[in-house]
């Protein structure tokens, strides 16, 4: 029968769980249909006749068009309570929170979080918890029932299956960063700087935005000068999530090295001091010190630089298990004698159409510099080899994202759509879209092996299929990167 399972006894409250892996959520309504059926017939039932009439005239079980959320139908349709925004655990008699959240599928057949887990609502209108311990965060992650199901897009939202259903508490390494997260979330907050908020500003527990664009969304908050902010809420990244299935509920051990070997090590330090202290432990030594130091050979590749970061932080490779659960990037400046910066640094190629038809807030290079962190290794040339000036984590600041690449962004994404002009000179083929020089922070550029162009006016060049792709118009230009300038990477950092 549905919800029978004793609320005071986490077994109990698992093994009751477990029974829905491999069933879709419409599974779970069509169980309770049974159930309500048999409340009709007058059976005894394990709910009161009040909560039994909620499940009948609940829009949920009526239409499929319902836009409740599919988390109600396991608390509500399976456990037997009604969804509430109360800030205890969902099951407060053994402090277990009761979590859903999807898996994708990648192309080669790998599981990924679908998105980042929501924990909590963040307060604008009371004061901070200042001890963790005593936080809802804290309440909420202590004892987390995770319910992940596989997410088809092609399909019925109803019809996703339920995989894997687990208990998970993060380990103690984690918890330390995480704490140390949550300080850095509240101080924001106790600034009142509510409205800078970043999910990159932090490493597992991220500050997300919640709810629409809308005026509606935003809040005034409780400190300084209670500066309106946009709604956001706790919660473990996207990165860290998909962590957890592979480690936790998968367990695939992954093949990733970690920078932290001893947990005492968070207890005095944060995780960004420990980090930056073990590479600056190294300034002034020349990559070329490094290498012989390090039994890496000195051949001035553009992995050399990268590799030497890695080996400064204890990893025999370049994958570090902490940096791939926060989302960091390991990016090595090489500075020149004269202290300027000579390369920009690119990011993945993308579709025009697909950029035509982006949304600001959500786009790529949106959630990119909102969620992403980096780790910058400063080199400088002394004229014959570079010298480690030292290390620096940096995240983009709110207002440059929401503000100077937003705009750059819009410009490049009105040219694509409303067309881009193209002129052939003698040597090359020039377009219209926005110039390095037209935004301090981004531009685009081509990043293919080589020139590629089908032309509305019959002008045809290189190859289409591997350096190009399509515009809104049918035309093909070679395939394109965002940047980030330069110039402004250099205003950004400590060490020159």
């Amino acid at each position: 029968m549905l919800f029978d399972y004793d609320d005071t006894n986490i077994n109990s409250v698992l093994n009751y769980a477990k029974k829905i892996e491999d069933l879709t959520f419409r599974d779970i309504l069509v169980e309770c249909k049974k159930y309500l059926a048999d409340a009709e017939k007058g059976k005894k039932m394990n709910r009161p006749l009040e909560f039994i009439n909620s499940l009948k005239n609940d829009k949920l079980l009526t239409s499929e068009n319902s836009k409740g959320q599919l988390g109600n139908i396991i608390e509500k349709f399976y456990f037997g309570y009604e969804p509430n925004s109360n800030q205890n655990a969902d099951l407060d008699k053994i402090g277990v929170e009761i979590k859903q959240t999807p898996i994708d599928i990648k192309k080669d057949g790998t599981l990924t979080a679908g998105e980042r887990l929501v924990i909590t609502m963040i307060s604008y209108t009371d004061p901070v918890e200042e001890d963790f311990y005593k936080s809802h965060v804290y309440e909420k992650i202590k004892n987390i029932l995770l319910v992940q199901y596989i997410r088809d897009k092609s399909k019925n939202r109803l019809d996703n299956r339920i995989k894997y259903v687990n208990l998970f508490t993060p380990p103690p390494e984690d918890l330390e960063i995480i704490i140390n997260d949550y300080k850095v979330i509240t101080q924001k907050i106790k600034e009142g700087k509510a409205h800078e908020l970043s999910e990159s500003d932090t490493y597992y527990l991220g500050a997300c935005t919640k709810g629409s664009t809308a005026q509606s969304s935003w809040r005034e908050q409780y400190y300084g000068n209670h500066i309106p902010a946009k709604k956001r809420a706790f919660c473990l990244k996207n990165s860290y999530m998909t962590h957890v299935l592979q480690d936790y509920v998968l367990t695939h051990k992954l093949e990733n090295e970690s920078i932290i070997k001893n947990i005492d090590e968070l207890k005095h330090l944060s995780f960004e001091q420990i980090i930056i202290n073990k590479i600056n432990h190294y300034k002034n030594k020349t990559d070329e010190e490094l290498c012989s130091l390090f039994d890496r050979e000195y051949n001035n590749n553009k992995s050399q630089w990268i590799d030497l970061s890695y080996r400064m932080l204890g990893i025999k490779g370049n994958h570090a298990e902490e940096f791939e659960k926060a989302n960091v990037k390991v990016k090595a400046i090489r500075l020149e004698e004269n202290g300027k910066n000579r390369e920009s640094i690119s990011f993945p190629t993308f579709k025009y159409k697909e950029l035509a038809n982006e949304k600001w807030e959500t786009s790529f290079i949106h959630e990119y510099f909102s969620t992403t962190k980096f780790l910058f290794v400063i080199f400088k040339s002394n004229g014959k080899t570079y010298n480690l000036l030292g290390a620096q984590m940096w995240n983009m600041p709110y207002n440059d994202l929401e503000e100077t690449v937003k705009n750059g962004w819009l410009a490049i994404q009105e040219k694509i759509i409303t067309g881009v002009t193209f002129t052939k000179t003698s040597n090359c083929i020039k377009n219209d879209l926005p110039k390095k020089s037209d935004n301090p922070i981004i531009h685009i550029r081509p990043h293919a092996q080589k020139a590629a162009f089908k032309l509305n006016n019959g002008y045809s060049q290189g190859n289409i299929n591997r350096d190009a792709n399509e515009l809104p118009d049918g035309q093909w230009m070679t395939t394109h990167s965002f940047w980030i300038n330069n110039d402004y990477i250099l205003k950004q950092l400590k060490y020159k």
